[in-house]
């Protein structure tokens, strides 16, 4: 409270996070905690976010102004020698006192706190117990969802520690998001973990496919940055798998076709020079797509032009052949 003399604050402050650690680990159903323990940690916590002038358990860790540090570090390095990979099993509660705080951190206060959260819920994921992966992608999601830039966990991942686990969240989210805002974010960030992944993107093709096209097929509004990142995207992965790409020519042609097409007849607020972006990386696609299947896309372009009668599309197949031979 903001009354507190100074003698009695400072000694909130060395003991809260003890405090704030073992009434969390009792607040919530477990195999060791009953109604009165669950009871009593639910007085103790909220004595403590009283006692320390504060309106909600989130202010209590982030602190009640700006520039005013709370008391999630401290928690944090309470909790850290008990989540090392040797010794985050000891205890059980220790997982889920983790995910329960990191659920009270949010943008954009959480983006401060990566290098805290970040080791710890990779770590959970990347069990073997169901249960623990799906706290794990569950902690996650909440950083994806709570951090302003996604390529901050790269940055913040080291070289030699897998990303798969971080591009598999991503793309799972990716693929059933409708919200065009989101599309954009993620979109434009997924090239750069393709290329820190490099070959072994082809781990995660099959649902990176699913991803591309879904997000080929929709506009997304007058700069068309989802579609652009997705072309980026798809531009990179061919780049770095080309060798798988002969078997996914049909499907990938089939979906750059449609999209040019789109943009080729779109009479729409799309702007000129968001068109031209558009179709150039699309040829672009189609030139490393072209040379990883030994010319088999042009052959079948010229095909397409020379079997169709609609002056639209052959118009729309002059321009690209034009393109493609530039």
């Amino acid at each position: 409270d903001e009354s507190l003399g100074p003698a009695v604050e400072a000694v909130l402050r060395r003991v809260m996070g003890h405090i704030y650690v073992l009434a969390v680990t009792h607040i919530e159903e477990g195999a060791w905690t009953g109604a009165g323990s669950r009871a009593v940690a639910t007085e103790l916590l909220g004595a403590l976010v009283r006692a320390a002038g504060c309106g909600t358990v989130a202010e209590l860790l982030r602190g009640r102004k700006e520039e005013e540090e709370g008391g999630f570090a401290a928690v944090m390095g309470l909790l850290r020698p008990r989540l090392g990979k040797d010794t985050w099993k000891r205890n059980p509660a220790t997982k889920h006192v983790f995910s329960w705080t990191l659920l009270h951190i949010t943008r954009p206060w959480l983006s401060q706190h990566l290098e805290r959260v970040l080791p710890a819920s990779l770590l959970i994921s990347d069990d073997f117990r169901e249960e623990n992966k799906v706290l794990g992608v569950h902690c996650l999601h909440h950083i994806v969802l709570n951090v302003a830039v996604l390529l901050c966990l790269l940055d913040l991942l080291p070289p030699t520690s897998p990303c798969d686990e971080v591009l598999q969240l991503v793309l799972t989210h990716m693929e059933p998001e409708h919200r065009l805002a989101l599309r954009r974010v993620y979109a434009k960030t997924l090239p750069a973990f393709v290329q820190r992944l490099g070959i072994l993107i082809a781990r995660h093709l099959k649902r990176l496919e699913r991803v591309i096209l879904g997000y080929l097929e929709v506009s997304d509004g007058p700069e068309e940055e989802a579609r652009l990142g997705i072309l980026e995207t798809l531009q990179c992965t061919i780049e770095h798998a080309w060798p798988r790409m002969p078997c996914r020519l049909p499907v990938l042609l089939k979906a750059l076709l449609k999209m040019i097409w789109d943009v080729h007849t779109d009479q729409g607020s799309t702007p000129e020079p968001v068109r031209a972006a558009l179709l150039q990386r699309a040829t672009e696609c189609l030139i490393l797509l072209d040379r990883s299947s030994e010319g088999q896309v042009k052959i079948l372009l010229e095909g397409v032009y020379s079997c169709c009668e609609e002056n639209r599309v052959q118009e729309c197949m002059t321009m690209l052949i034009v393109l493609f031979v530039q």
